[in-house]
C-alpha cells in the first residue's frame, strides 16, 4: 500500500479535488478489472466521499435521497458489496459503516483503521506485519483465521491541536 495521501487530510484540504481523484481512481480500477462502474455504484461511492467519515448504509441512502429518488436498501447494499470486492470501500466493523478508499492496494491488503473519537474521521495505514503476527498467534492455538480487522480509536493530529 502506498501512502501518497496523508492519513488524515487537513481540515481545510480541497475536498472537491480529493473526491474527484477518488472517483478517477475507481474508474481506473474498474476499467483495469473489466468491471462495470454503473451509475448507482458511482453514486454510492460519491455519497461515501462526501466526507472522510464512515457512513452506514441507511446514511448512504439518506445522502442519495437528496439528489435522486430514494433507492431501495438492497440496491445500496449490492453497490457496497461491489465496491468492497474491488477495494474501493472498506467496512468499519465497530461502526457498522463504510468508508471510501482511494489507496492503491489490492483487496486482500491488510490495513488498520485509525478512528478519531473527536471528529469521526477515519484514516488507514498498512498493517500487514500486525496481521501476520496475530494470524500466527491464532494458528498456534489451532485456530484457522480468515479475516483480521484492526481498528484503533484515538485522536487524530488535527484534533490534538
Amino acid at each position: 500500500m502506498t501512502l501518497a495521501k496523508p492519513t488524515f487530510p487537513a481540515p481545510d484540504h480541497d475536498h472537491g479535488r480529493c473526491a474527484a481523484d477518488a472517483l478517477d481512481h475507481a474508474e481506473r480500477v474498474c476499467k483495469l478489472r473489466a468491471q462495470k462502474f454503473t451509475p448507482i455504484r458511482r453514486q454510492v461511492l460519491q455519497a461515501l466521499l462526501s466526507s472522510h467519515r464512515p457512513l452506514g448504509a441507511y446514511e448512504v441512502i439518506d445522502e442519495l435521497a437528496k439528489s435522486m429518488p430514494r433507492p431501495a436498501p438492497i440496491t445500496v447494499y449490492r453497490a457496497l458489496d461491489f465496491l468492497m470486492e474491488n477495494g474501493l470501500v472498506h467496512r468499519i466493523e465497530s461502526r457498522n459503516a463504510y468508508l471510501a478508499c482511494a489507496h492503491d492496494h489490492d483487496t486482500a491488503a491488510m490495513v488498520a483503521f485509525l478512528i478519531c473519537d473527536a471528529c469521526g474521521s477515519v484514516g488507514e495505514i498498512p498493517a500487514a506485519p500486525v496481521a501476520q503476527s496475530l494470524n500466527a498467534a491464532a494458528r498456534a492455538t489451532g485456530f484457522a483465521p480468515k479475516l483480521s480487522v484492526v481498528e484503533i480509536t484515538g485522536t487524530c493530529s488535527h484534533c490534538q491541536k
